[in-house]
């Protein structure tokens, strides 16, 4: 059956009036509108295919003609609440209604699809039609994960390389070094690793070693006994033996003090520790992962961490690119915390608009996934409807984003090296109005890195305004 009959002629006017600009029929029109359109008969047969419509689904117009849209598109829901078979059954027109497509290409696609009747004079019906488009970034090409894997979303080529590893990485029972930048999804990894190993049916246990005092650290670590310091009134296991069976993550391993490095080294080297103040050796029962934002061979070369644990830990690496560096997952990201925020906040957020989507591919996203998670809960507190919109946003970019440093000339009493990289510290500092964590960011250093600059040149609040 011709494809053009099937819609009952869609030249003919009582369908379409004819409409000429510029010698242009209305075909030829459609071709260059910004989304994708197709027309419907009453017997759900695709009559009009733009070009628009072949870049989203991969399918060419003569592929298409005369088939069954749901043979096209491949929805999740084509065969129930299609928001087409809505509108051809009731008449109404729905607006920005969210669809899950599969392209010709075996990929899964979200769009933002209008849909409508198309009748001529007299309330006949003759078909319908829908216009597209897809909400991801231009350049993202959006992929469903249906391995076990897949908390953790990508589709960028760097993100589908660790995905395709895990497996094979929670299998063993090496050690694992796990490093990005803060907010990339490292404790994330680390449980995922967990659950598909053979130890997931033990505890999983995670410890930031930044975050516990100096003093009590090693006793969080290994235990203590009883009287083994003031306030010792008890006994207490430590992180290693809550591990047992299971996983223990050292978060934040590159501030671990330089003692406490050559303790850990040896738990590893002989797979057993003690309580402090005790003497009875524990075996080590646990697969130890860990994890840093902090640059280990930087810190190694400045002697700050020890070599030989680093490559004790560094077994099995894995590298978490940041959020800037894999733009194209950040369609999926959106997705996959929509879901989770409206069980959350009991909504019903179907998508972000394309022009929303736009500003978060675009931004720079120095706090990673998780900064682009709190962005999303801060608009799902505003969204009142079904869409997440521009105003919706909370502001992304920094007083200083855009600027850029002009690097000043070197102090005669220092080395010109280091007197450069004072003067440049300075200069950040002053731009972010005394923000460590802005200034860290315009240094591409961390925050960590910062202070430890700060306090070897002797810089306070006072050598910069505020």
């Amino acid at each position: 059956m011709c494809a053009l009959t099937s819609l009952e002629n869609i030249h003919n006017p009582d369908i379409l009036p004819s409409l000429k600009f510029m010698n242009l029929d209305y075909a030829d029109i459609l071709d260059h509108f910004p989304e994708g359109v197709f027309l419907i008969n009453t017997r759900w047969q695709v009559g009009y295919f733009n070009q628009m419509a072949e870049e989203i689904t991969g399918y060419t117009r003569e592929e298409v003609m005369g088939k069954f849209c749901w043979d096209v598109f491949r929805a999740d829901m084509c065969q129930k609440d299609c928001p087409m078979r809505i509108s051809m059954s009731t008449g109404e027109v729905l607006v920005d209604q969210e669809v899950e497509i599969t392209t010709k290409a075996g990929m899964k696609r979200l769009i933002l699809v209008n849909t409508a009747q198309i009748k001529k004079p007299g309330n006949v019906v003759l078909g319908g039609v829908e216009t597209f488009h897809h909400l991801t970034c231009p350049e993202a090409a959006a992929k469903a994960d249906d391995r076990g894997f897949a908390a953790i979303a990508g589709v960028s080529p760097r993100m589908q390389e660790i995905i395709q590893s895990l497996p094979v990485i929670a299998a063993s029972d090496s050690n694992v070094l796990i490093q990005g930048e803060s907010g990339t999804g490292k404790e994330l990894v680390a449980r995922v690793i967990h659950q598909h190993s053979p130890r997931s049916k033990g505890p999983f246990v995670a410890v930031n070693c930044s975050a516990i005092p100096e003093t009590l650290i090693e006793s969080e670590l290994f235990g203590h006994e009883r009287g083994a310091f003031t306030g010792a009134v008890s006994s207490k296991p430590g992180r290693f033996e809550l591990a047992k069976g299971g996983t223990l993550l050292l978060d934040e391993i590159g501030d671990l003090k330089p003692e406490l490095q050559v303790k850990l080294l040896r738990v590893l080297e002989v797979k057993a520790f003690m309580r402090v103040g005790g003497t009875r050796k524990i075996p080590l029962e646990a697969r130890i992962m860990t994890a840093t934002n902090v640059d280990l061979m930087e810190a190694m070369r400045q002697g700050k961490f020890r070599d030989d644990l680093y490559y004790r830990l560094f077994t099995v690496p894995i590298d978490l690119p940041p959020l800037r560096e894999k733009r194209e997952d950040i369609p999926i990201l959106v997705k996959c915390f929509l879901e989770q925020l409206n069980r959350k906040f009991n909504k019903k957020v179907r998508g972000v608009d394309p022009k929303v989507m736009k500003i978060l591919c675009r931004h720079s996203w120095p706090g990673n996934v998780r900064e682009l998670q709190h962005v999303l809960e801060y608009c799902f507190v505003f969204a009142k409807g079904p869409l997440i919109t521009e105003r919706h946003l909370p502001r992304l970019e920094s007083s200083w984003a855009g600027r850029e440093l002009e690097l000043p000339l070197a102090d005669k009493a220092m080395s010109p090296l280091q007197s450069l990289e004072k003067k440049t510290i300075l200069m950040a500092l002053q731009m972010s109005q005394g923000s460590k964590q802005d200034a860290a960011r315009i240094l591409k250093i961390s925050r960590s890195k910062l202070w430890r600059k700060m306090r070897l040149y002797h810089l306070g609040d006072k050598d910069f305004k505020k």
